[in-house]
């Protein structure tokens, strides 16, 4: 036999390409777990539970703790993995959020003992499975009532080796009750909680007159309720689309109260979409950037006997005022954006609340004639077994005498058959009894029960045919519910139009002060005070003052730049400043770009048509712009292209009545005319006309309106048209 040289490489074989079209991959691969993690994951059903919920509430009913004693939450972890193959951990994590400790939920199915972390907290985590324990608690009757009964069907689990139920037969709307929230592949699912009295009450009304208006829905259901509590602003519109499209949003605020002892701020109710570590993050990060200048601390007080998050305030300030402000700019003030996406018959469907409570109406119904129809069943077959009892009564001796007499004992059944006329089930209770129950008396009292139950029986079939009075039950156990485990509200309601806004100037402290800008760009802020037996203002070398203006710290600034762009900024973003310091280096504190510098400064808390930009540019010409050309909307910090950029700017100038502008060329000419005769052109990024005529190489160097500069004697220097000669100056 030949042997392989060493180095001989082997041939490598590959299998063919096969090609299959995008369509058929996503049809056969994907789809699957698409709709797997739709219809068995992600989203609720009509129960308000998702599979998760159920295999676990399941696994609990079953374990017996609906009624029994705690046990650890590590044993229905793992019982729970008899129904649900997906890790401890997740299932785990499914128990945290159904229990009382958590407080995610206003009805906790859960009783729990030990540390389960809260909802309001995303870095307060729950203690591991092995140290705390569980059971169902009492409102879970509520969700089993009916399942021992064939109320809902049964399937098998994964490897086929236990039943479990599709659904739970809830007695009550928990779709809305419970908050779900869950996100599929190519959907989601958001609904929020509501009041379970309110609930009852819209269901109960709705049973009564399906053709109820969504009016009066919102009359007796009157908004979401979160269990974290807080206010809710009401918005009748946006309420109104939620329920009866099922998409929209509900806006939440913190609920607080002032300690005016410690002049503190307690907030004790937080949204229910945030967490007090998106809070506490944004408050830092405000505190830092000195947006808070009214607080002097903050700090996480949360104990034993709640949420508190403690706001110490300066002394004066107005608590509620802040409180606006903390709104507006913090997770104090949240949105809770509803998508009511529910599996029908496997079916996902974004429903409004009318919608999801007719739906839970028809369900709820089926599930009812089940139980009844079983309850029937069982009636009716105690009533035949006791309709045989009753002919024995008849004659007690003879049955004894058949009994005694047969000799094999498989002829028993047959010939009691025979000797009483009855089927083989009667026959089989009748020699199934006791000797010592083969006396008048026990057979009197048993064959007693005959006339009721077939009371009974006529009751419960006349029903099964009357849906009328199957929505009579529904409201009966709505109404019990409701009495029995109905809350107050927790969230508050606060008509959106009544609920106090932030406005920024109120929130500014107000103080006269003067405003100084340097050539090359810096700012001061000094006030009157400071400026007292003090008044010289020192610049670096090389600079020099180039605007002066006395205003307050409410004030709106603006910067135009030598690269055409103009800046917004407020007073009150700058410290003060002694008149002897340098300032803010605004091409930092702006944020310009590269080499840009200011070129004018002004006051400009409003933009009046009358009043006008004045551009004086190297190449000689000017142009007036009006002032309502740059009032804009919203808070845009920064304005490009705020005049023309053909040539370089010499000088800005703000014009409230018409002034006189000296020009200087760079021959030493000059010229003094009235900015009155400058044309006002309608863009802000127009060229302007010719102001000084200049000799070829020649341009503006210099436009001042400090006319003290002009030599005496130079009245040459005036100008009454456009274009003009320079004269030269001595």
């Amino acid at each position: 036999m030949a042997k392989k040289k060493k180095n001989e490489k082997k041939e490598i074989v590959y299998a063919p390409v096969v090609y299959q079209p995008i369509t058929e991959t996503i049809e056969k691969n994907y789809m699957p777990y698409v709709m797997s993690v739709i219809v068995s994951r992600a989203i609720p059903e009509i129960d308000g539970l998702k599979p998760a919920h159920r295999k676990l509430l399941y696994t609990m009913y079953k374990m017996g703790l609906l009624n029994g004693a705690r046990t650890k939450s590590a044993n229905i972890v793992g019982q729970t993995m008899k129904l649900n193959p997906h890790g401890d951990a997740s299932i785990y994590e499914t128990l945290v959020r159904l229990t009382r400790g958590n407080a995610t939920l206003l009805h906790p199915l859960v009783d729990s003992k030990g540390s389960f972390g809260k909802q309001y907290s995303s870095d307060m985590k729950y203690a591991a499975a092995r140290y705390t324990e569980c059971k169902l608690d009492a409102i879970c009757a509520e969700l089993f009532a009916g399942i021992d009964k064939n109320a809902v069907d049964m399937v098998d689990n994964y490897d086929a080796t236990l039943k479990e139920p599709v659904l739970l037969p809830t007695t009550f709307p928990n779709i809305l009750v419970m908050p779900n929230k869950g996100i599929a592949v190519g959907m989601a699912s958001d609904i929020c909680s509501f009041n379970l009295a309110e609930i009852c009450d819209g269901t109960i009304a709705l049973l009564r007159k399906p053709n109820l208006s969504v009016e009066k829905i919102m009359e007796l259901i009157k908004a979401p309720d979160f269990s974290g509590g807080g206010v809710i602003l009401y918005d009748e519109e946006q309420m109104k689309q939620i329920y009866t499209t099922g998409q929209g949003s509900v806006k939440l605020r913190a609920r607080y109260v002032y300690d005016k002892e410690q002049n503190c701020i307690d907030i004790i109710q937080i949204p229910y979409s945030t967490s007090i570590e998106l809070i506490l993050a944004k408050l830092t990060s405000l505190y830092k950037e000195g947006k808070l200048k009214e607080v002097t601390d903050f700090r996480d007080e949360i104990d034993l006997s709640g949420f508190k998050l403690t706001i110490d305030l300066r002394r004066g300030v107005d608590p509620d005022k802040l409180m606006t402000k903390l709104f507006k700019l913090t997770p104090l003030e949240d949105s809770f954006k509803c998508n009511f996406n529910v599996l029908i018959n496997s079916v996902p469907r974004t429903l409004g609340i009318i919608d999801i409570l007719h739906e839970w109406i028809k369900f709820r119904l089926e599930c009812l004639r089940r139980e009844m129809t079983f309850d029937l069943g069982k009636k009716k077959d105690k009533l035949h077994l006791l309709l045989a009892l009753g002919k024995i009564l008849l004659d007690i001796d003879k049955a004894i005498r058949i009994i005694r007499r047969t000799e094999l004992e498989e002829d028993v059944v047959p010939n009691l058959m025979k000797g009483f006329d009855i089927d083989e089930i009667q026959a089989n209770y009748i020699a199934e009894i006791k000797l010592r129950n083969l006396n008048r008396q026990y057979i009197l009292n048993r064959i007693s029960e005959i006339e009721g139950l077939q009371k009974e029986i006529a009751d419960m079939e006349e029903t099964l045919k009357d849906e009328l009075k199957q929505k009579a039950l529904i409201i009966k156990q709505l109404t019990d519910i409701k009495k029995k485990y109905g809350q107050p509200r927790r969230s508050q309601i606060l008509p959106i139009h009544m609920a106090a806004t932030y406005q920024e100037e109120e929130h500014v402290e107000n103080y006269a002060a003067r405003f100084v800008l340097t050539r090359e760009g810096y700012f001061k802020k000094i006030t009157f005070q400071s400026l007292r037996g003090n008044d010289e203002l020192k610049c670096k070398d090389g600079d020099e003052v180039l605007n002066v203006m006395d205003g307050e710290n409410s004030d709106n600034l603006i910067f135009l730049t030598d690269q055409c762009q103009l800046y917004r900024a407020k007073a009150d973003d700058f410290d003060t400043a002694k008149a002897s310091a340098l300032g803010d280096y605004l091409p930092v504190t702006l944020k310009m770009d590269t080499d840009e510098k200011p070129v004018l400064m002004n006051i400009q808390n409003k933009y009046p048509a009358k009043e006008n930009f004045v551009f004086i540019f190297a190449n000689g010409k000017g142009v007036r712009v009006s002032a309502s050309n740059y009032e804009i909307t919203g808070n845009r910090r920064k304005l490009t292209s705020a005049f023309s950029k053909s040539s370089p700017i010499v000088a800005a100038f703000y014009e409230k009545t018409p002034m006189e502008i000296m020009l200087v060329s760079s021959d030493n000419r000059a010229i003094v005319i009235k900015s009155s005769l400058i044309p006002q052109m309608a863009t802000r990024t127009s060229g302007g006309v010719t102001l000084m005529s200049l000799k070829k190489g020649q341009t503006l160097v210099r436009a001042t309106t400090d006319l003290a500069t002009i030599p005496d004697g130079a009245k040459s220097l005036k100008k009454v048209k456009i274009p003009a000669t320079g004269v030269p100056l001595p």
